[in-house]
């Protein structure tokens, strides 16, 4: 048989152009040593701070600590199939959560997982959870509100919509009570809330979906989750995916809310992780950086410019004190960083004021700017009056003879605290808060024993929507308080006040 050149040449070139190498390098290292959810992982020289890494068993770890020769990895899920020796190849990417209109209304964990059982998250993009915060030329001021529905902050202690309000107090104090109803309060006012939960038990983050389910309030909120029986670097990771997603939106021009339940178990996380990565401790064992754990959290909560859309981001942040210290490393840390605080009182929730706030010690730096002209109107002096209310009842009662203007200011004081109490789970729209705020400073209620106040409301705002439902309208529309509405508004009081007395 004779070979022709020209075919052999023929059917080589063949070959060759249907051969098809694909060079696929992976970058592997070798687990040092494994426990306490840390590994220390030998052999990834060109690995990123902050980057995934793949770990046998489909788990994944974050890259927290670059060393000379070897890297500390956080593992996000259970250590105990991984084994010294095994080998962590890179992803190549940060860390990151998916983000888009696909998950709100779901359960998810700190890293975008679904927790809910309703399948994957629609959502075919991502953004990392560690973005730098928008710097001042993107901002404006706060000059929205951000209405929560409970008389006291309203009033009180507003809050600004990009504004990061604090809420501070003990343990059972009601700090969560009053996010869920600020979160209640949003319901057709086109805010999208984010509520982190950090080292809760399973069945109290199933009571709060219950709640915002039966409130209809789950049509426009996220939950993550990162539970107390979750690894550390999850309850680590979970209020930064909260705030990326929440940023998302934001950047969208779309408003939003982030409730972080509550950093302090944040901040005892990171502590963990640190110390098990052999960081040096600081004042309480917390790394030195803990402050910046929070800071670059808390700095992305904005009121964008309106080139950027005008978005907003709110952070409502929670730290639990141990016996009322807010003198401790962590509340001195976040209240320096926040724009006020809210802080909650035992002794106040005890007596069955709720909300518990103490009024003296709360303030707000900027929701003042974002208040409407009529609540700024009919609130100006209550913060003055509670306080010094307080200070005669202390006063009264080491002496029985009292003269008449100091036995009316107590009287006021009386009612005034009793309007402001609130159950859970009742936000109040703002007209109505203002009316009651209202009738109560101008003395309309002086003559109501203590125990009706409660009952006196209840009818008043019934009464209001059915007879003088134009005023509450006129305060809801305009925003404002004018003279001719304050005429209307006293008028329907002194009726209702003639009728309920006959």
């Amino acid at each position: 048989m004779k070979l022709r050149p020209e075919e052999i040449s023929s059917v080589l070139s063949k070959e060759l152009n249907r051969y098809d190498r694909d060079l696929e390098v992976e970058s592997v290292g070798t687990i040092l040593q494994v426990g306490d959810g840390i590994a220390r992982v030998y052999g990834l020289e060109d690995v990123m701070m902050g980057e995934m890494v793949a770990f046998p068993g489909d788990t994944y770890g974050i890259v927290l600590n670059l060393e000379e020769d070897s890297v500390g990895v956080a593992i996000m899920g259970s250590d105990i199939h991984i084994k010294e020796g095994e080998q962590v190849t890179r992803t190549g990417t940060i860390a990151s959560v998916p983000v888009g209109n696909g998950v709100v209304g779901r359960v998810l964990n700190a890293v975008g997982q679904p927790l809910d059982g309703e399948g994957p998250v629609p959502s075919d993009e991502t953004r990392n959870i560690e973005i730098k915060a928008p710097g001042v030329t993107a901002r404006q001021p706060v000059s929205q509100p951000l209405l929560t529905g409970l008389k006291s902050v309203d009033s009180m202690i507003p809050i600004g919509r990009g504004q990061r309000e604090l809420i501070i107090g003990d343990r059972g104090t009601g700090k969560t009570a009053i996010t869920i109803d600020a979160i209640i309060n949003q319901k057709g006012k086109g805010v999208h809330c984010f509520y982190v939960a950090i080292g809760q038990k399973q069945s109290t983050v199933a009571a709060v979906k219950k709640k915002l389910s039966e409130h209809g309030a789950m049509e426009y909120t996220t939950i993550i989750a990162a539970n107390a029986s979750d690894p550390a670097p999850m309850l680590y990771l979970a209020p930064y995916a909260g705030v990326t997603m929440a940023e998302h939106l934001m950047w969208q021009g779309k408003d939003t809310l982030v409730v972080y339940d509550d950093l302090s178990k944040q901040a005892n996380a990171y502590r963990q992780m640190s110390l098990l990565l052999r960081r040096p401790p600081g004042r309480e064992a917390y790394p030195g950086d803990v402050f910046y754990l929070h800071s670059r959290l808390l700095e992305r909560a904005v009121k964008l410019s309106a080139e950027n859309g005008g978005g907003s981001l709110t952070a409502l942040p929670i730290i639990e004190t141990q016996a009322s210290d807010v003198s401790a490393y962590i509340p001195t840390n976040v209240i320096s960083i926040t724009d006020g605080q809210i802080f909650l009182e035992n002794d106040l929730f005890y007596q069955g004021i709720r909300p518990a706030i103490n009024v003296g010690i709360s303030v707000s730096r900027v929701g003042g700017a974002a208040q409407t002209k009529a609540m700024k109107k009919v609130a100006g002096s209550l913060r003055l009056d509670l306080a010094q209310y307080r200070e005669l009842a202390a006063f009264a009662q080491f002496g029985s003879d009292l003269d008449k203007s100091t036995q009316r200011q107590l009287t006021r004081g009386e009612r005034m605290v009793e309007i402001l109490k609130q159950d859970q789970y009742v936000p109040m729209d703002i007209e109505k808060q203002v009316a009651i705020i209202f009738a109560a400073s101008k003395g309309f209620l002086d003559d109501v024993a203590v125990e009706d106040v409660a009952a006196w409301e209840k009818d008043f705002h019934t009464f209001m929507a059915e007879k003088h439902a134009g005023v509450l309208h006129a305060i809801a529309e305009s925003g404002k308080l004018e003279d001719d509405t304050v005429e209307h508004l006293t008028a329907a009081i002194k009726e209702f006040a003639t009728g309920r007395s006959k």
